[in-house]
C-alpha cells in the first residue's frame, strides 16, 4: 500500500494531466450543448423506465459475513466495524474469474431493462478500474482486469446504455473526513486534506467519463455528510461532469439535502436530472419530476449469502408496472457474488421478468403516469394508447374506464395470439370494455386500448 504522502502525491501529478479516452463506439449521438434536464437529454432514459443496478465490489467476497454474523451487505467494512489494514488483505481475495459482462447485458437486455447502473466504487473504496489515482482498485488484485471496460463493451453489444455508480463517500482514501466515528482512535486525521480528496474524486470521475465512451448516467451516492460534502462542492462536482460529457444524466445525490434520511431523496431534487427514492415508490409518484426508484431483489444490495428473503416474479412485476404508472423509472438491483457470478435466484427472476415483458414491454418502455385516479388497477398511457395492468382477474367482465370520451379504434389483451378486439361501448360515467372469460397472463394481464388520436378524458 501507498503511505500518504506517496498517495497524495501520485493522485495530484494525475489530476493535473488530461486522461486521454481510448477510441470506442458511441452509445448514442454525439453530445450536444444542454443544460441539465433538457428534454434531448432525457428522452432516452424516460423511455427506458427499466434499469439494472448491480451491486459488486470487494464487499462481495465476505458474503455478507464477519464474525459469525450473517446480516452485512456492502456496508460491511463499517458495519463489522473491520480495521482499514484488515480490510485491505482483502485485494489477495479479489479474483472473479466467473464474471461475465456479457450474461449480465444480455440478462437486463432480454428482461426489458434499457440501462445498466454499475458501483464503479462504493462506500469502502475501491475501484473496480485500474484507476490511476492511488492503487486502491482491481489492478492490485488476482484479476486485475478492468471491469469496467467489460462492462460498457458488453451493454453496448446488447443494447444497454452503461452508466456509472460512483460513491463521494471513500472510507479508505487517507483524505477523505469525517472518519467513522469507531475508528478516529486507531486512524487520526491528522494531515488529511477534504480539498486533497475532492481533487481525487474529480480525477477518478474523468477517468470514467473519458475512457469508456458515452456513459448514460452518473449515480452519486455518499453525499450527506455535510461537514465536508457541501452544495457548492455538489455543484462543482456536477459541473465538472457536465464538462467532461455534456450528454450523461446526473442524479440528485450528486449533492446532500437539507432534510437527512432518504425521505429527503422524495422531494425535488436541488440539482441532477433525477430524483432518486430506495426501496419504496412514492405513494403519488413525484409529479413533475423525473425519479426513479432503485430497489433490491432480497433484502440486500451487495451479495450476502444468508438472505433469502426474495420478492417473487410477480411482486417485481408489480413493482415495475407500479413505477411506471406513476410516471417513474425502476432500477432494480443484482448483486453478483464474490466469484463474479449473478445468483441463480436472481437469473430466475430476470428470466420471469424477460418471459412477461417479451408479450408486455410497450405498455412499459416510452409511457407516462395513469391519467386516471382512484382505479383499483394500474394504468400507463402513450400519445394514442391507454394500457390496464390486471395482475388479477376482475371478477365482473365489465371494466369501466370513468371519464374516458373517445372510443378506442380496438381494445385488445396484449400477448393473445388472435389479437381480437374486445367489445367496448360508451357510458355516462366513461368507457366500458368488455373483458374476455379468463386471464390472457398468469403474472399480469394487460389490456390495450388503442385510438386513432390523442383520447379525451374528462376529470383526469
Amino acid at each position: 500500500m501507498l503511505n500518504r504522502r506517496d498517495f497524495v502525491r501520485r493522485g495530484a501529478q494525475a489530476a493535473l494531466v488530461s486522461l486521454a479516452a481510448p477510441s470506442v463506439a458511441r452509445a448514442f449521438p454525439a453530445p450536444l450543448a444542454a443544460p441539465w434536464g433538457a428534454p434531448d437529454r432525457m428522452a432516452w432514459w424516460r423511455e427506458a423506465r427499466f434499469g439494472m443496478f448491480v451491486h459488486f465490489g470487494l464487499y462481495s467476497v465476505l458474503a455478507g459475513e464477519w464474525n459469525g454474523r450473517t446480516d452485512y451487505g456492502e456496508w460491511i467494512r463499517n458495519n463489522a466495524r473491520i480495521a482499514l489494514e484488515q480490510y485491505n488483505t482483502m485485494l489477495s481475495r479479489f479474483n472473479p474469474t466467473a464474471f461475465d459482462a456479457d450474461r449480465m447485458a444480455a440478462l437486463a437486455a432480454a428482461a426489458g431493462m434499457k440501462y445498466l447502473v454499475i458501483t464503479t466504487k462504493h462506500h469502502d473504496g475501491f475501484a473496480l478500474w485500474p484507476s490511476k489515482q492511488g492503487d486502491f482498485n482491481v489492478a492490485r488484485t488476482p484479476y486485475r482486469r478492468d471491469l469496467m471496460r467489460l462492462v460498457a463493451d458488453a451493454c453496448r453489444r446488447h443494447g444497454v446504455v452503461p452508466c456509472w455508480y460512483h460513491s463521494i463517500m471513500d472510507w479508505h482514501h487517507p483524505d477523505y473526513l469525517p472518519r467513522r466515528d469507531w475508528e478516529k482512535g486507531a486512524r487520526t486525521a491528522d494531515g488529511a486534506s477534504f480539498d486533497r480528496y475532492v481533487q481525487f474524486l474529480h480525477a477518478q470521475v474523468e477517468e470514467l467519463l473519458t475512457w469508456y465512451g458515452d456513459i448514460g448516467v452518473m449515480w452519486f451516492d455518499g453525499e450527506w455528510e455535510g461537514e465536508t460534502w457541501t452544495y457548492a462542492r455538489g455543484e462543482a462536482l456536477a459541473a465538472h461532469v457536465q464538462r467532461l460529457s455534456p450528454r450523461t444524466l446526473i442524479n440528485s445525490r450528486v449533492v446532500g439535502q437539507e432534510a437527512n434520511g432518504l425521505e429527503a431523496k422524495l422531494s425535488r431534487p436541488k440539482l441532477g436530472d433525477f430524483g432518486t427514492p430506495e426501496q419504496k415508490v412514492p405513494d403519488r409518484g413525484l409529479p413533475g419530476v423525473d425519479w426513479e426508484s432503485c430497489i433490491t431483489m432480497n433484502n440486500n444490495w451487495g451479495y450476502n449469502r444468508a438472505d433469502d428473503h426474495w420478492k417473487s416474479v410477480p411482486a417485481l412485476v408489480g413493482l415495475l408496472t407500479e413505477t411506471a404508472s406513476k410516471g417513474g423509472n425502476l432500477l432494480l438491483n443484482v448483486g453478483p457474488q464474490g466469484d463474479g457470478a449473478i445468483p441463480e435466484a436472481s437469473v430466475e427472476r430476470l428470466h420471469g421478468l424477460a418471459r412477461w415483458m417479451k408479450s408486455h414491454g410497450d405498455a412499459i418502455h416510452g409511457t407516462e403516469a395513469s391519467p386516471f385516479d382512484g382505479l383499483p388497477f394500474r394504468v400507463t398511457r402513450t400519445a394514442r394508447r391507454i394500457n390496464c395492468f390486471l395482475p388479477e382477474w376482475p371478477t365482473s367482465r365489465e371494466l369501466l374506464l370513468p371519464g374516458l370520451r373517445t372510443a378506442p379504434q380496438r381494445a385488445r389483451m396484449l400477448g393473445e395470439v388472435t389479437r381480437e378486439s374486445l367489445p367496448t361501448r360508451s357510458v355516462d360515467q366513461g368507457m366500458v370494455i368488455t373483458l374476455p372469460d379468463r386471464a390472457s397472463d398468469a403474472v399480469c394481464s394487460v389490456l390495450a386500448l388503442e385510438f386513432r388520436q390523442p383520447p379525451v378524458i374528462t376529470g383526469a
